[in-house]
């Protein structure tokens, strides 16, 4: 079930990914500060990827993880911007740290997802019996 669940994780993710990358660097193109470029390329993100991420990937409709999906996603955006700034001492380069940051940040977002926001119906069976 997990390879199933990362397959598909991996290819949504593609899906989400270029979609806030674009977004990302839209904003970065248009003059952005990083940091802001980050927010708000986020935040649109964050309302598409809910619903990818949910149906696709775990088969979920529940509306109501919505404010916790939200959560994660404010702790991943500090978790991506402290990298892109710390990728960004090294490389000089906003496109590139912001790549690198985002594969990172793709990463633990499949984690969090898998463990903690859609928890297989197994796990939750074996925990109340």
């Amino acid at each position: 079930m997990l390879k199933n669940h990362l397959i598909r994780f991996m290819f949504v993710g593609l899906l989400n990914t270029l979609f806030g990358y674009s977004l990302y660097a839209l904003f970065i193109y248009l003059g952005f500060i990083y940091y802001l470029a980050i927010i708000f390329s986020t935040a649109l993100g964050a309302l598409f990827n809910f619903k990818t991420i949910g149906k696709l990937v775990f088969n979920s409709n529940d509306n109501s993880l919505f404010f916790l999906f939200i959560f994660y996603y404010l702790a991943l955006s500090l978790l991506n911007i402290c990298l892109v700034n710390f990728f960004t001492k090294f490389i000089n380069d906003y496109y590139v740290s912001g790549f690198l940051s985002v594969v990172i940040c793709a990463l633990a977002s499949f984690i969090i997802n898998r463990k903690l926001m859609y928890k297989p119906k197994e796990f939750i069976c074996e925990k109340i019996n």
